[in-house]
């Protein structure tokens, strides 16, 4: 089933998740930042249309198991190809963006992400904004987003998409991302495949044949000592959950977008010149 466009009625949780974005509401309006922190030298006008466009990025904490969407079958697309990055956690532990990232301070909803993750239900995994001009009928470039912990065995992070930010005659975000697990362990070949596979492999040469057979022992020893090491395959993925939803944005609005595992905090404050 399509997680798009769902409703707050749907999890017991949102209602925690609306009373603390709405006491943030009430309270975070003076915490905006002054026209000198913003990232325009000195003497530059601001551009119309000039917003600071911010995103938080939540996991709910919840055993996987809780999930009542069966999501495994669902086919995905592979990631898109995009050189422009949001937020993407290395393996490392250290991130990377294209964007000028604001400072933390200056973002309005820095408050909220810090309110859900003390209430224990949530986990921050992004918290960014930045400020650009949006004019009309702006197309923007899809930015990746790699966060969540690191799946080892599958070489990727949990949680991985794209988000879009476009604008006709109102600003729209699309976001795209992706939750996965590591897949159940395969199950053993079956006693017929084992068959098949040991029927063609060769057997190992005698070493206690004839003399003359020592040269290819050793010429044999000689080609498996310059064998490459064989990589392990990535482990198989499963979906967990999946957010695919656009949404048109009012400026100075708190949005949400969800999935049972994961949400988007999106906000766009448009910035005016001032004399």
């Amino acid at each position: 089933m399509q997680i798009d466009g769902i409703r707050w009625c749907r999890y017991p949780t949102r209602a925690i998740l609306a009373a603390l974005l709405l006491s943030f509401s009430l309270t975070g309006a003076a915490q905006q930042p002054d026209r000198a922190t913003l990232p325009l030298e000195p003497g530059t006008p601001v551009p119309d249309d000039y917003y600071r466009a911010e995103f938080v990025i939540l996991e709910r904490i919840v055993e996987p198991e809780a999930v009542k969407e069966r999501m495994s079958d669902r086919s995905v697309e592979p990631p898109l190809e995009t050189e422009e990055v949001l937020w993407s956690s290395l393996e490392d532990g250290t991130t990377e963006t294209t964007l000028e990232l604001a400072p933390q301070k200056d973002l309005h909803l820095a408050s909220a992400a810090a309110r859900l993750e003390r209430s224990g239900r949530y986990r921050v995994l992004v918290a960014a904004g930045w400020y650009e001009a949006f004019p009309p009928d702006y197309e923007g470039t899809p930015l990746r987003v790699e966060a969540g912990d690191w799946l080892n065995e599958a070489r990727t992070r949990e949680v991985e998409g794209h988000i879009t930010i476009d604008r006709q005659r109102y600003l729209h975000v699309n976001v795209h991302l992706n939750h996965w697990q590591l897949a159940e362990e395969p199950s053993e070949l079956p006693i017929e495949a084992a068959t098949e596979l040991s029927e063609e492999t060769p057997p190992a040469p005698d070493a206690s044949g004839a003399s003359d057979s020592a040269p290819m022992s050793a010429a044999t020893g000689e080609a498996a000592g310059q064998q490459l090491p064989v990589l392990a395959e990535p482990a198989p993925l499963e979906l967990l959950t999946w957010i695919r939803e656009t949404r048109r944005m009012r400026s100075e609005e708190i949005h949400f977008l969800d999935s049972p595992t994961i949400g988007v905090l999106v906000f766009f404050k448009k910035i005016e010149a001032t004399e």
